[in-house]
């Protein structure tokens, strides 16, 4: 570290009471400022960004007024994944409260695909719906928007997906990535957007005098908020960050009827729900029924205030999800098997009749995660292929499919994530000219992954309960807030011992400079044999608690073997 960091260290350290080493993690966070500091680890709904700083949101809430007041049915248009089943279901039930005669409509992910179709509009139409609002979806949807226009619909834009040159027919476009959009933080989710539409709306209803008592609170619905955002992997800072922090609050209080029984059936414990359980548990088993069958049964767990129908939807949905995870598995082995471990391409794109669609996304992720490459996985079916494309760190995935794009019949999506649809007959070409962009945009070095260290260690004795506790206090973790990882040298691994289902973590005993520390790695089996000294190990320390009694833990990330003063021996 510089002069200038370690200056900077020491003048937050100073100024906001905090440990050193805390301040350092805020630094490399890029947070230098103490007011900045001061925000980051106490997140206010006050800071949240004024809505009519969206292009085109005054022209939206006020559309929305004019529905309300007039009587009007309003549709909500959903998206099959977990941002859209939750943007759904938090304007469904605003709507509700506030007496708007509402019905919502979520595209089937096999029969429709992603966005906005004509008939799902026509439907719409006929159903008595004059307003249309689209949540995570539609920014690309130009000539069914325009055919929705057309048959007189008036339809409101909320999306968060990057912009096409020519934006759709519709009455408004709430994207941040909009051209001339001038609100600050363009990393939000799709129920981001759909929530500051919300509280513009209500600030507009609130001056037609509309609500006569007290207007709807809006916090109560940052639960599905902070869901959608961390399902949706986009950046926890800014007002993320913010949504998510009082989000888990929300779930940690008095949950909704639906996400009790979800947690319930997947046995999470009552209040100690963080971003990482919505990541892990909560998120893949709403996903699971738009992967599979319906996502309807998503927006209906969310939306019902009824315990016996939201236990049996927690249940539908669990089960769901084993058979998602199963079938991951064997899409997976099929995978692995068609790559050549040494094989000297950059990218991968694999096809198949066999695959789900609803499930290769993930697998991309998990090919992603295994080679470092970036991945296109495309489930083909009567001639039509489906694909799910995942990117990399140093590889944006938009520009690569738009280097192929004379190829495709429709891609979108993210840098790091997108969906496309390719005629049969052009996927081996298309392989061909994806994988030569990739070799050619890629170097060797890009393919290494890599393990960002927050921080070095002095002596695994400095870590106490205050050290945990402020480390805490950046929470939640998730994309571009990752979980403070440091390092310490010179450790010995006293111990090794295989854990769990299918023998894929490991237990260590650590010792550094004569203090002794537990540790978990999980999916670190491989290295059982790891004995000795000379070891640096990466972690992030936790606290455990077993009947009462609350001890520091370290969740093991990597081991890096030394040739100097290392050995392996027999386990």
């Amino acid at each position: 570290m510089g002069r200038i960091d370690d200056e900077l260290v020491g003048a937050l350290a100073g100024e906001l009471n905090i440990l050193p080493l805390t301040a350092r993690l805020l630094v490399n966070r890029g947070i230098i400022e103490a007011g900045a500091a001061f925000g980051f680890l106490t997140p206010s709904l006050k800071d949240l960004h004024d809505p009519f700083l969206f292009k085109d949101m005054e022209k939206a809430a006020q559309r929305v007024c004019q529905a309300v007041t007039g009587r009007e049915k309003i549709a909500i248009y959903g998206d099959y994944d977990v941002d859209g089943a939750t943007s759904a279901a938090m304007l469904y039930l605003f709507f509700k409260e506030i007496g708007v005669d509402v019905l919502c409509y979520i595209p089937d992910r096999a029969l429709e695909g992603y966005g906005v179709n004509a008939k799902a509009l026509d439907y719409l139409k006929a159903a008595g719906a004059s307003l249309v609002i689209t949540v995570d979806c539609g920014s690309s949807d130009y000539e069914a928007i325009g055919h929705g226009r057309a048959a007189g619909l008036d339809v409101i834009v909320t999306d968060h997906h990057e912009m096409p040159p020519a934006p759709p027919p519709a009455l408004a476009i709430l994207n941040p990535k909009q051209e001339g959009c001038g609100f600050p933080f363009k990393g939000l989710a799709g129920v981001g957007v759909a929530f500051n539409l919300l509280m513009a709306a209500r600030a507009r209803l609130r001056l037609k005098g509309w609500f006569k008592g007290e207007a709807p609170l809006l916090r109560k619905f940052l639960d599905l908020v902070a869901i959608g955002t961390v399902a949706d992997m986009v950046p926890l800072k800014d007002e993320n960050r913010i949504f998510v922090s009082y989000g888990l609050k929300e779930i940690n209080g008095a949950p909704r009827p639906g996400l009790l029984a979800l947690m319930e059936a997947a046995r999470i414990k009552s209040g100690e729900t963080t971003a990482e359980t919505i990541g892990f548990q909560i998120a893949p088993r709403l996903n699971a029924a738009g992967r599979l069958k319906q996502a309807k049964a998503a927006f209906d767990l969310l939306v019902t205030d009824d315990s016996t129908v939201a236990a049996m939807l927690a249940v539908e949905l669990n089960a769901e999800n084993a058979r998602r995870q199963r079938l991951e598995e064997e899409i997976l082995n099929e995978a692995l098997g068609m790559i050549a471990v040494d094989a000297p391409e950059r990218g991968i794109v694999l096809s198949s009749s066999a695959w789900h669609p609803g499930v290769i996304g993930i697998v991309a992720s998990r090919l992603v995660e295994r080679f470092g490459k970036p991945a296109v996985m495309i489930a083909v079916d009567n001639g039509a292929g489906k694909g799910s494309a995942r990117g990399t760190r140093a590889f944006n995935m938009l520009e690569g499919l738009r280097s192929c794009s004379a190829l495709l019949d429709r891609f979108g999506g993210h840098k790091a994530a997108a969906g496309l649809t390719v005629s049969g007959d052009k996927i081996e070409r298309f392989a061909q000219e994806f994988v030569a962009y990739c070799n050619g945009a890629l170097s060797d070095d890009d393919l290494v992954p890599d393990l960002h260290l927050d921080a070095e260690v002095q002596a695994l004795a400095d870590i106490d309960m205050r050290v945990v506790g402020e480390l805490a206090s950046l929470a939640p973790f998730g994309q571009a807030n990752k979980e403070p990882l440091l390092v310490m040298s010179n450790a010995r691994i006293v111990q090794t011992e295989v854990f769990g289902f299918g023998g894929k973590h490991l237990r260590l005993k650590l010792d550094h400079n004569g203090s002794i520390g537990d540790g978990v790695g999980f999916g670190l089996a491989g290295l059982r044999l790891v004995k000795g000294e000379g070891f640096s190990v990466a972690f992030s320390p936790f606290i455990d608690s077993w009947q009462g009694v609350k001890r520091i833990k370290l969740r093991v990330k990597d081991v890096q073997v030394r040739t100097v003063g290392g050995r392996l021996e027999d386990g």
